[in-house]
């Protein structure tokens, strides 16, 4: 079983419907034996840092998403569960956020005022390491994204791909052992997207 975990984010019915796109069934949970057990669990989401701790916290599903990240299971965070993977993120004043992967979450300060904040829209990623998660996508394919923070993570060895956008170089892909993340979402990026989640489900890492 695929299970989406379900903390009360926004985005999560898209995800189950690219699954369902590929032949995969996913299931939207919050419970959290049904993702301790699952064979795959995805962690994504569309809203603020704050908030979704908040929610975690309130759910029980903190020491969930830890067990999983430790325990070997495929492990796919997207957007704003790639953020708050890393240790803090600069939202809402600050926040202490999950720690699995060591890093920071920044937000964009462009110097350009013609490069808006959110970056909404199509953007070219730079693979820096392969990973099977992204067999067959080519180097420069074009991913959607949503978002006006971004993952900073502590080590570069974990940066699968790089991103340009409001005078930097961001890692737009992480991955870590069983734990892969995308600051972009697979599940609005077309055809390339659904390649990208269909290794998901062949990936044993």
């Amino acid at each position: 079983m695929i299970a989406i975990v379900d903390y009360k984010a926004g985005n999560l019915t898209s995800v189950q419907l690219a699954f369902s796109a590929i032949g995969r069934e996913a299931v939207v949970t919050s419970d959290i034996s049904a993702i301790t057990s699952a064979d795959r669990v995805v962690f994504p989401g569309v809203g603020a840092a704050g908030s979704a701790m908040r929610h975690l916290t309130d759910l029980g599903l903190l020491p969930a998403i830890r067990a999983v990240a430790a325990n070997g299971t495929p492990f796919l965070g997207i957007c704003l569960g790639t953020q708050i993977l890393l240790n803090h993120s600069d939202e809402d004043n600050g926040v202490e956020t999950l720690g699995i992967i060591r890093g920071n979450t920044q937000k964009f300060k462009p110097s350009d005022p013609w490069q808006k904040v959110p970056q909404i829209g199509w953007n070219r990623i730079r693979i820096e390491k392969k990973h099977p998660l992204l067999d067959n996508i080519e180097d420069g394919s074009e991913f959607y994204f949503v978002h006006s923070y971004y993952p900073a993570p502590d080590n570069f060895g974990s940066v699968l791909c790089t991103t340009d956008y409001a005078d930097i170089s961001f890692a737009s892909m992480l991955g870590c052992g069983n734990v892969a993340a995308t600051q972009f979402h697979p599940e609005k990026s077309g055809r390339i997207g659904l390649r990208l989640l269909e290794n998901f489900t062949r990936w044993n890492p």
